[in-house]
């Protein structure tokens, strides 16, 4: 006797990003559930560490000392990329002032940084991913495992990914490609070891 082919239910349970925010409206999410939407699945967020927590806070306050106020940085919120995927990254550079964004999301970024030790592979993986479609043209990694910055560009919207994967170490610098002229030491980047 031969079974009917199972149906795929994830499939069909994808989220859109807006019925992901409505979620938060109707209260089946609060604003402290540490989940995000990648690729309309809602997924819970890797536990961060004191470790984690010091490089995202290195990263932050090299970026703001480098680019001032030519970009608006956000950290650790919302970066909605339909059609259904709202991460949050760590640290985003966005277009704009800060009031630019007083009632919406960014939906683009100049740069995206996620500090990854736990989530490494889904940030290599699932994020890179969504992060090239969308034509981000600058997305770092900050890989707390080996103590290095992971630096993606040249994204390949069809393809999904990156065109060039570089790896900076201490004692190294990274341009930004988006101010050319600006140069962030990796050392201001990472924790100590």
């Amino acid at each position: 006797m031969t079974l009917p082919a199972r149906k795929e239910p994830a499939a069909s349970k994808r989220l859109t990003v807006k019925q992901y925010l409505a979620l938060t409206t109707r209260g089946v999410l609060a604003e402290e559930d540490r989940v995000e939407l990648l690729e309309g699945v809602v997924v819970a967020m890797a536990p961060r560490t004191a470790r984690h927590d010091a490089a995202v806070n290195h990263v932050f306050r090299a970026l703001l000392r480098a680019v001032g106020s030519r970009a608006t940085l956000r950290c650790q919120s919302s970066l909605v990329l339909p059609p259904a995927s709202v991460p949050e990254p760590d640290v985003v550079m966005a277009v704009g002032d800060d009031h630019a964004y007083d009632h919406a999301h960014p939906t683009d970024a100049l740069l995206v940084v996620e500090v990854a030790e736990s989530s490494l592979p889904q940030d290599r993986l699932t994020k890179a991913a969504i992060y090239a479609a969308r034509g981000v043209q600058d997305y770092w990694i900050v890989n707390l495992r080996d103590d290095t910055v992971e630096i993606r560009r040249r994204p390949d919207r069809r393809g999904r990914r990156y065109r060039r994967v570089t790896t900076a170490r201490r004692g190294d610098t990274i341009d930004l490609a988006a101010f050319t002229d600006v140069r962030i030491e990796v050392d201001s980047l990472l924790p100590d070891r």
